[in-house]
């Protein structure tokens, strides 16, 4: 019978109590106290609980009490389990109501008594407040109280749940609450983890869904209660959250949320990966961010370093991907969860976006952008160079640019000036060429990074090589382009005087710069590197070479790489 039904009209005879009373012809009723709402009326053949005060009418003198034996009274009404008077003055009856009811003899124990407790023409007042009503007919009952605008899923039989929950007698007075507890609880449904009321309630709930779920009797604890929380045949109502579930069958639920266009390339097994991710319960509550730290997550994929859930998720992703995960417990921390940050049992529900991702195999990625027609020299080990760049992280966080200095960058290749990938990426260029270039970490600042370079980051960089100087091998000021004249004194003497000062050594040198015969170390005053290697072969200091001060020089070991 339904909890919420209309109440069933009905007549007592109220007679009216004067200073010297006739006698009682039917039961008289005083609704002293009606609650103010009364969502069902007690009818014939319902079960009701209920406390009651028994006195005589006479001298108010007391014969019985159920508030006495500290348990409240059951019974059926209007099947003659109850006196006639009872039977009749409990119809109409509200939880919460309190009533007095006087019962004439004749509704009562008549002329006969009853025990020597009731004496004969009795006529017996009984004060009651009734607390639970129900019927054999009666269902769970189920009002919504609010329900999440998205749900995919609704509970079923087999499902692990995870829910707070008020527990209060029909009457109001509460019993129970997770709440109190800081802590869901946690059943199987369908599987007798429950009493049978609830098992029933929970079938059919969203994640983030309210209910409330009233549960006759006997689908609760029936006769026996529960300990003193929960007295005998007693009608629970339960306000129900339900915060999280899942089925042991599940998998995980992976769901693309932004996919880049043009994406070449996914994660694999082996691979490093940075990304920022927003962890949250099935209910939506937080309980761990990347972001609120500032700090990408970075971890090898497939190799066992994440829950089992987040590493087979973290498979097939792209640069720039953003992903929602959804991990059952079987597949993040299971019924222990960890500490008081994640509960035991709980589904976890990750936001990720991915930042970079590489391989310790990869190499450094070139790609040619623009090329001019002309090339006549490309960029090597020793040369000196000018380019231009912006080096940014993969998901285009501009980290430098040649652009927020006067002038573009300079570095001789191959002296260790600048990270691998970048030498390498700059290698080979032509003047006015541009690239992109993709350095992985361990071709760029590693594990540690650098300044603003976050660790194990991959960098890209748009390159344009500004200006090429064909440079000379560490630690050489000149070097020859073919063969060097032969013999050597008598070139470098252009007078023919047999000595060569300063003014004629600087002279010799620059022809052969100028007919590309030789070539001087970029990057430095031509005067100061010819006076050096000048200095160099004037063993005497008396400001100029003589044949016998080179041949001295070539013939000794090792030869000075600054000489000629």
């Amino acid at each position: 019978m339904d909890l919420i039904t209309s109440s069933v009209l009905f007549f007592l005879h109220v007679v009216t109590v004067r200073c010297n009373p006739g006698p009682f012809v039917d039961v008289v009723v005083d609704r002293y106290e009606i609650p103010k709402v009364c969502p069902r009326e007690v009818q014939t053949e319902d079960f009701i609980r209920y406390h009651f005060n028994g006195t005589f009418f006479e001298d108010g003198k007391k014969f019985d009490s159920s508030h006495d034996r500290g348990k409240a009274f059951v019974s059926q009404v209007g099947l003659g389990r109850l006196i006639t008077g009872m039977d009749r003055g409990l119809q109409g009856m509200c939880v919460n109501e309190r009533r007095r009811i006087t019962v004439p003899p004749h509704l009562a124990y008549g002329s006969i008594g009853t025990g020597g407790v009731i004496p004969a023409d009795a006529v017996l007042v009984y004060d009651v407040l009734l607390l639970d009503i129900w019927n054999a007919e009666d269902k769970v009952q189920i009002r919504t109280i609010s329900k999440p605008e998205s749900c995919n899923r609704t509970t079923m039989a087999s499902d692990f749940v995870r829910y707070h929950y008020n527990g209060t007698l029909l009457s109001g007075e509460a019993f129970d609450s997770s709440y109190s507890r800081n802590n869901t609880y946690n059943a199987y449904l369908g599987q007798g983890d429950l009493i049978k009321g609830m098992d029933e309630g929970l079938l059919g709930m969203c994640v983030g869904e309210r209910r409330i779920i009233i549960v006759p009797p006997f689908l609760a604890y029936g006769e026996d209660g529960y300990g003193t929380l929960v007295p005998p045949q007693a009608t629970l109502v339960f306000e129900v959250l339900l915060v999280d579930m899942f089925n042991p069958k599940d998998d995980l639920i992976v769901v693309a949320k932004e996919v880049p266009e043009g994406c070449t390339r996914r994660t694999v097994t082996g691979d490093y990966i940075r990304y920022h991710y927003n962890g949250t319960f099935q209910d939506g509550t937080a309980f761990d961010s990347s972001y609120q730290r500032n700090s990408t997550y970075n971890t090898y994929i497939g190799m066992g370093y994440v829950i089992q859930g987040v590493d087979k998720a973290l498979l097939g992703l792209c640069i720039g991907e953003k992903r929602r995960i959804t991990v059952p417990p079987h597949m993040a921390y299971g019924e222990d969860g960890v500490g008081d940050l994640i509960p035991g049992s709980a589904v976890l529900v990750f936001d990720i976006h991915v930042i970079d991702f590489h391989n310790p195999k990869d190499p450094v990625e070139i790609k040619v952008t623009h090329k001019p027609q002309e090339c006549n020299m490309t960029s090597e080990a020793d040369d000196l160079i000018q380019y231009r760049y912006n080096c940014s992280l993969m998901d285009g966080t501009l980290l430098y640019s040649s652009d927020h200095y006067d002038s573009p960058s300079t570095t001789t290749l191959g002296a260790n000036k600048v990270i691998l990938g970048l030498e390498e990426g700059l290698s080979g260029m032509c003047e006015g060429e541009r690239r992109e270039v993709v350095i992985p970490p361990h071709w760029g600042h590693g594990e540690n990074g650098a300044g603003i370079v976050p660790r194990s980051a991959v960098l890209f960089f748009e390159l344009e090589l500004v200006d090429l100087q064909k440079g000379v091998p560490d630690g050489y000021m000149f070097v020859w382009l073919g063969d060097s004249p032969d013999p050597l004194f008598p070139a470098m003497d252009l007078n023919g005087d047999k000595e060569v000062p300063l003014e004629e050594f600087s002279s010799f040198i620059t022809i052969q710069v100028r007919d590309g015969k030789g070539r001087l170390r970029p990057g430095l005053e031509a005067d100061i590197i010819i006076k050096d290697m000048f200095n160099n072969q004037d063993r005497n200091t008396d400001g100029k070479i003589v044949e016998d001060e080179l041949k001295l020089k070539v013939d000794e070991e090792p030869v000075r790489r600054d000489e000629l």
